[in-house]
């Protein structure tokens, strides 16, 4: 059992980071293996939209985002956590995110994987980006978990939640239980996992 935690933060032991490792203490308590995994510390380059992974399942794009790939697909849960800048997750994590529709490719997928959620804010937009990480998770076919929204501003602020601290442990727990359930999307599901609206076919 392997629960990997990304951390869309650019700063080192932040409130997102904080939470995230409560989440892997309480995965860990659980008797998972988890990994905490920095993303400002990897060279990720943005999307270019060219869309061959759709063909060849794999990005053309050679960076850190394919030690990523290897990691995401190796873990039975996935913990997003982005502080808010400018009412949404960070660049950082807008990165991984549209880079991600590579493993979706060629028999690869996040799907059935469980997923939770960590944000921090320090005033408006913590909705928007459990929402956006949420509607991600559905994309992928992930089982989402529940999510951590905390206000804070001042580094390690989070510290003094004693509640939000002990929520974000329950998060990894939750997160163990889920995957131990071994749920699967049905195949034909799993073919059709894409929203209808007037732009799709």
């Amino acid at each position: 059992m392997k629960i990997l935690a990304l951390s869309f933060s650019p700063r080192p032991q932040g409130n997102t980071e904080l939470l995230l490792e409560e989440v892997l203490r309480g995965a860990s308590r659980q008797g998972a293996e988890t990994e905490l995994c920095r993303i400002a510390e990897k060279d990720i380059h943005p999307c270019d939209g060219c869309v061959s992974c759709w063909k060849t399942g794999e990005c053309h794009i050679k960076d850190d985002m394919q030690e990523i790939y290897g990691k995401m697909l190796d873990a039975d849960g996935i913990v997003f956590g982005s502080p808010v800048y400018f009412y949404n997750i960070t660049a950082q994590g807008k990165a991984v995110i549209d880079r991600s529709i590579a493993p979706g490719q060629g028999g690869r997928t996040l799907a059935n994987k469980v997923g939770g959620i960590v944000v921090v804010g320090g005033s408006l937009g913590l909705i928007d980006a459990v929402k956006d990480l949420y509607f991600y998770m559905i994309v992928r076919q992930m089982l989402p978990a529940t999510f951590i929204a905390a206000y804070a501003s001042g580094k390690g602020d989070v510290k003094k939640l004693e509640k939000c601290l002990s929520a974000a442990g329950d998060l990894g727990k939750q997160m163990v239980k889920m995957a131990e359930k071994k749920f699967t999307y049905p195949e034909d599901v799993q073919a059709n996992h894409i929203g209808y609206g007037t732009h799709t076919w």
